[in-house]
């Protein structure tokens, strides 16, 4: 009966701290629901205003500017190789040798034959002569003379094409020692000393390749023909290759010409361009990306290609307000590529928007914006293929 008391005080003590935790939590709920969610945040971007260059990418090959496949003109032992595989060669550098021993001999028998029917036209000419002398005087018949007219015009004849004979000996002769037609860099040797060359191989010794300029050719998507003759009509059209991975560039050159016709089963066009290749950074062979420059537009309103979303009705990003919400705005881009975006309509310069953290954004809704930067260093916009 004494702890009567005790118990119900403890009770009772009880029951108001179990009374005061609900008040407290439902006081607590009301005043966070009054505050709203916490602050989203987020990565934000000021848009700037630049030049940007609009360049078209596309998948291409490095080509050599002219090669060529070293063959013999005439058949024999291959009797020296005077290159080295993998050296520059210049054009009249000779590169290789056939025993020349049998068309030295024929050109002296081509000589030897136009210099005997040369001593024989003299005496069959002071025939003709006499002959003719005879006949005014009727003391030579028709027919002989006429016969030896023929005589002096086949030996005149004869002549010519011994002569000919001769060139055709000499021109053989010359082409025992094989020179280079073209600068470049010679490949692999696909002869050796000792064996029979002939004409009719289709390997012959080497193959040159003309790579101090180079050429890359490139496709790209037959709707973009305009801009691209547009460009080459307002002076020359620069173009830069990437390595296949766009992690290195690897040359500047210029667009060199365009393919006469489009591809009708891809709907691409071809394009040739030459790079100057001092370094021998491009390779024939290499598959590389090109960029073609078409124009620069100038004073464009440019923000990071992670700051655009898109909605069902376009294109739309977030933009910061003063008092740290965001808003949806809608926005018209010119071209989405590789780093920035250009914004022709639905943007002004200095306006902010978000960059990252959109997954928990709603319109209305507060951030706490952090790590701004600015778009300035990013690479310029491209369309084409992307890694």
């Amino acid at each position: 009966m004494r702890q009567r008391p005790l118990v119900t005080a403890v009770v009772a003590v009880a029951l108001l701290a179990v009374v005061g935790t609900n008040i407290y939590g439902r006081m607590e709920r009301s005043a966070s629901a009054r505050r709203g969610p916490p602050p989203v945040p987020v990565t934000v971007i000021r848009a700037v205003r630049q030049d940007v260059p609009i360049t078209l990418q596309g998948l291409g090959t490095a080509q050599a500017l002219n090669s060529v496949i070293v063959k013999p003109r005439v058949e024999g032992i291959l009797e020296a190789v005077a290159f080295t595989e993998g050296q520059t060669v210049k054009v009249g550098d000779v590169l290789a040798r056939i025993d020349p021993r049998p068309y030295r001999a024929a050109l002296d028998q081509a000589m030897a034959k136009k210099n005997q029917d040369e001593a024989q036209l003299p005496s069959a000419v002071r025939d003709l002569e006499r002959f003719e002398s005879l006949a005014r005087s009727n003391f030579a018949a028709e027919q002989t003379l006429e016969r030896q007219r023929s005589t002096v015009a086949q030996l005149k004849a004869a002549i010519k094409a011994d002569a000919a004979a001769a060139d055709r000996a000499q021109i053989d002769l010359g082409y025992t020692t094989i020179i280079s037609p073209i600068e470049g860099r010679i490949g692999l040797r696909q002869v050796d000393v000792g064996n029979v060359v002939r004409v009719s191989d289709p390997n012959g010794l080497a193959v040159i390749s003309q790579v101090r300029p180079i050429s890359v050719v490139f496709t790209l998507p037959a709707n973009d023909l305009p801009d691209i003759t547009k460009a080459m009509r307002n002076g020359p059209a620069p173009v830069a290759v990437h390595r296949y991975d766009n992690a290195e560039k690897l040359a500047d050159g210029e667009l060199l010409a365009i393919d006469s016709a489009i591809d009708q089963s891809t709907g691409t066009i071809r394009l040739k361009a030459t790079f100057a290749n001092q370094d021998d950074s491009l390779w024939p062979g290499e598959s590389v990306r090109a960029q073609l420059r078409v124009r620069v537009e100038k004073d464009a309103i440019v923000i990071p290609e992670p700051a655009v979303q898109r909605g069902p009705n376009g294109f739309f990003v977030y933009v910061t307000k003063p008092d740290s919400t965001v808003a949806v705005q809608p926005i018209d881009v010119l071209d989405v590529g590789s780093g920035i975006v250009i914004v022709t309509r639905g943007l002004a310069a200095d306006d902010t928007v978000v960059t990252s953290g959109h997954s928990r954004l709603r319109p209305g809704a507060a951030v706490k914006a952090t790590d701004p930067s600015s778009p300035a260093s990013d690479p310029p916009p491209t369309r084409g293929p992307k890694p």
